[in-house]
């Protein structure tokens, strides 16, 4: 195991009817708060006005910024860094998924220097004393709602970047899965691939002596697996759903690579998917992370043998690659067969004519992956796996 220091200072509120704790926790940090949301389901499934009801009762001062969208775009986070300067925002609250709480984030590190926002993304400029962020969560998938991560699409340059800094964890989280009721199926799927792609970002690595890691990831894991399909066919099953809501915090709160390692390349190369054909990140993902383990098992074919047999229940006495190999196989079928999602790229229309571009893309900020680091001709050849 690795040296750490594990922090995460984000108070989370979980459970039923905790949206009416909302005011009291916006008001205990500041009177003047920027309201964040996207679409407009947080309307129609009353949402909305139990948050604001709960704000006035606090005598917060409320404005609003709507119309946020999947895969956010830094011209909102833009809009909303000017927005907090001008009228002297003391918080910015998300009510959403994780794309509205990654662009309240970066809009709280906007509000508080002075130049392009995109720059944090760029890695030319670091955030100093953010707006603070409070978030409501809307869809169990990404984790924002307890870490310092953001990731925002730039349309001007094609690009989806991630940024993290200590100081972008919100403050409180509340959390109360019966707000899930009303995600539809085909979301509620997308962000079952999108925590289990986190797991396994910080499940497969070579660190060596993390059986408490490995424990926790792999419960993790079969705990979306188990739930997510009973989510999709019943949505309004709160044990289903707050299993998965609480997985979502668990698989990216910084627990589970504290002492190991997070590999992440297919992350950046599902990113690219997302910047340059619109996929939402869990589609992407889903096609990636087969192909990515194809590419990689052999570097460590125990963790893949122990994966097949501890989370999808093989046969311990068959031979490790063949349980690696099965492994690998059980989870593309998850995702195809349960979850329905699409695999390959040619499902999505997309052919081979971008590949060279976003694996230069992808290689941009820095070197690839941590069980494997990964060239360019590396990513080319994962991508064409994908079509």
């Amino acid at each position: 195991m690795e040296n750490f220091v594990y922090h995460n200072p984000t108070k989370i509120i979980f459970g039923k009817d905790q949206i009416s704790q909302v005011g009291a926790e916006t008001a205990a940090i500041g009177k003047k708060a920027l309201l964040l949301t996207g679409g407009a389901s947080v309307k129609k499934s009353g949402l909305y006005d139990k948050v604001l009801a709960s704000l006035n009762e606090a005598c917060v001062t409320v404005l609003e910024q709507s119309g946020i969208v999947p895969n956010p775009v830094i011209e909102s986070v833009r809009k909303g860094a000017t927005l907090c300067k001008n009228e002297n925002i003391e918080i910015v609250l998300a009510v959403g998924g994780g794309s509205v709480i990654d662009t309240a984030k970066a809009i709280a590190a906007g509000a508080t220097c002075d130049g392009d926002p995109w720059d944090f993304f760029k890695r030319s400029r670091v955030p100093e004393k953010p707006t603070p962020v409070g978030t409501i969560l809307t869809l169990s998938a990404t984790g924002s709602e307890a870490n310092g991560n953001t990731v925002i699409s730039n349309p001007e340059t094609g690009e989806k970047r991630p940024f993290y800094h200590s100081t972008l964890f919100p403050r409180f989280s509340i959390l109360d899965p019966a707000v899930t009721f009303t995600v539809p199926k085909n979301q509620t799927a997308n962000g079952a691939i999108d925590i289990l792609s986190h797991v396994f970002e910080q499940y497969f690595h070579n660190v060596k002596a993390t059986p408490l890691q490995d424990g926790i990831a792999e419960t993790i894991m079969r705990t979306v697996i188990a739930n997510a399909p009973i989510a999709m066919e019943k949505p309004d099953d709160y044990d289903a759903r707050a299993n998965l809501m609480w997985s979502s915090t668990l698989a990216l709160n910084g627990l589970l690579v504290s002492g190991a390692k997070g590999d992440w390349a297919s992350h950046m190369i599902g990113h690219e998917l997302s910047a340059k054909y619109g996929l939402a990140h869990g589609e992407a993902l889903a096609i990636v992370f087969p192909n990515w383990m194809k590419r990689v098992y052999k570097i460590n074919i125990a963790k893949f043998a122990k994966f097949a047999v501890n989370v999808w229940g093989l046969d311990k006495s068959t031979d490790a690659e063949e349980l690696a190999l099965g492994g690998i196989e059980a989870t593309k079928r998850f995702f195809m067969e349960t979850l329905g999602a699409k695999i390959t790229l040619g499902e999505h229309a997309i052919d081979g004519s971008r590949i060279d571009e976003m694996a230069e893309s992808a290689m941009g900020i820095s070197s690839l992956g941590s069980l494997v680091t990964f060239k360019k001709s590396d990513l080319v050849k994962i991508y064409e796996s994908c079509l």
